[in-house]
């Protein structure tokens, strides 16, 4: 009968939180405030009167899901977007993190009286920008695919050198860390998880690219396995696992995969499943009776993130990037904070830092406010500073099949409705030899298309290639969807 009840109860929390997914989306605001919200409402002020204040166990199950949230965020970014972005993601992930954890320990020492310990674990746990918040709200919003990738890179680098300064801190019992010492640290534990993210990651995606699977839904959980096991093989070398994951993820998410969208649509749910299991219990571990007593301190400290450390930050850090001040200001203003910074918050309390219920408080008092003040109105300021997409058609969602015994591949092209392919005939795509569109599903039904039947917006189309030449065929079929039948006139090579 437990059981029973527990699994009844799962998966209503779980439809639950599912329909404030589409409430939050509708709002304009990032769904941790919903999940949250459930969490607060069936522990122990709430009617099912749950209790939960195990920080441990909290840290343990908190750690594990963000692992999965930075490896979907990692399989679902399109390196094209980030990679003019990746060195200025660096430095403000970096020297813009240090900077903001400077000038928040400083306010917290002068205005809340703090002493340094506290004021720089708090300062610390606020540094990081969620992934799973700037994710569910950036990819909703019309932006300049440079600033996107900006912030999305950002909101995966930035967790590695913060949980090191935070397990840092946390556990010095007496007297201040040697600061030469934790720098080296930190450049070491980078570099190395860096190097290991790529390394699983090439070699995971080479082996799937020669090894055909028995069946399509085993290479999802290979690919998340990969992600999720560079974690382990990094911390094991000393080295940072959350750069791992999303490095590792990011090299199989653009590498040339079998069934990639089927993995990145599993990814994303694996992803969705990981958020609305840690904010539900994050809402569970927090005490409502505690958190009203630090809404001052928080609005104090919030502010000076939002409005002096944060923007000072991306200014400095971004110096010598050719950002614009728009995009520096919206930069600035879409630094949301989310489970990331409540997780780390409860290494302290696990480590029994004096002053650690306080900072958990305010934490999360920061989270929710600031979320609801800085999530419905980035529409706004992205107007206020005149910033639109750069992206002239959605790019083309294909999937590939291997087909081992003949060397070749299946290839299953959506075409989208903004698509430059609507209207090009079949021999005008001018696909290479070895290449051949061989069925077109149109409206629920399907037909063998001929040399001059002309492609239609939503239509799906079958493509057998070869192996030598799948590459070209993909980018082919790229540049027209991009540029039309003329796309090598306009230089458009579908890279």
């Amino acid at each position: 009968m437990q059981l029973d009840i527990w699994l009844l109860l799962g998966a209503t929390l779980v439809l639950s939180a599912i329909i404030a997914v589409r409430l939050s989306h509708q709002a304009g605001l990032p769904t941790l405030l919903a999940y949250l919200g459930l969490g607060l409402l069936i522990g122990e002020s709430g009617p099912l009167h749950i209790d939960f204040d195990n920080a441990e166990l909290a840290e343990t199950l908190g750690l594990a899901a963000l692992v999965l949230i930075l490896a979907e965020g990692g399989l679902t970014t399109s390196w094209r977007h980030v990679r003019p972005s990746v060195p200025a993601a660096v430095s403000v992930s970096t020297i813009g993190t240090l900077l903001s954890i400077g000038m928040v320990a400083g306010a917290a020492i002068l205005l809340l009286g703090m002493d340094w310990r506290p004021a720089f674990l708090l300062a610390a746990v606020l540094a990081p920008t969620d992934a799973a918040a700037v994710f569910s709200v950036l990819r909703r919003l019309p932006l300049p695919s440079r600033l996107t990738g900006l912030l999305e890179a950002e909101s995966g680098f930035n967790d590695a050198p913060v949980v090191i300064i935070v397990v840092t801190l946390s556990s010095v019992h007496s007297g201040a860390p040697n600061i030469a010492e934790l720098l080296g640290v930190m450049v070491y534990e980078l570099i190395a998880g860096a190097v290991v993210g790529i390394a699983v990651g090439w070699l995971g995606a080479q082996a799937l690219r020669r090894i055909a699977l028995p069946a399509s839904g085993l290479y999802p959980i290979a690919v998340l396995s990969l992600s999720v096991g560079s974690y382990g093989a990094a911390t094991l070398l000393h080295a940072s696992g959350f750069l791992a994951v999303y490095v590792s993820a990011l090299v199989l998410g653009n590498a040339r995969l079998p069934h990639r969208p089927a993995t990145r649509g599993f990814a994303e749910g694996i992803g969705w499943l990981a958020q609305i299991g840690l904010f539900v219990m994050l809402g569970l571990l927090a005490s409502p009776s505690e958190l009203p007593g630090q809404i001052v301190p928080a609005l104090v400290i919030g502010f000076v993130l939002l409005l002096i450390a944060r923007p000072v930050s991306v200014v400095l850090s971004t110096i010598g990037f050719r950002l614009s001040w728009g995009e520096k200001l919206f930069a600035s203003w879409a630094g949301l904070r989310g489970a990331v910074p409540i997780v780390l918050a409860t290494i302290p309390m696990v480590e029994d830092v004096p002053g650690a219920g306080r900072i958990f408080a305010i934490v999360f008092n920061i989270v929710v406010v600031f979320t609801l003040l800085q999530g419905p109105t980035l529409p706004l300021v992205a107007r206020w500073c005149r910033l639109e997409s750069d992206e002239e058609t959605r790019e083309l969602d294909v999937e590939a099949a291997p087909l081992e015994e003949l060397h070749a591949d299946l290839l299953e092209v959506r075409i989208p409705l903004d698509s430059q392919l609507n209207g090009v005939e079949i021999f005008e795509l001018r696909l290479p030899q070895g290449a051949s569109v061989t069925l077109v599903v149109r409206d629920g039904s399907s037909f063998v298309p001929s040399r001059t039947t002309p492609l239609q917006a939503g239509d799906t189309l079958l493509v057998v290639t070869t192996d030598a030449v799948r590459e070209i065929t993909e980018r082919r079929l790229r540049a027209v969807s991009r540029r039309g039948k003329l796309a090598g006139w306009f230089g458009e090579t579908g890279t």
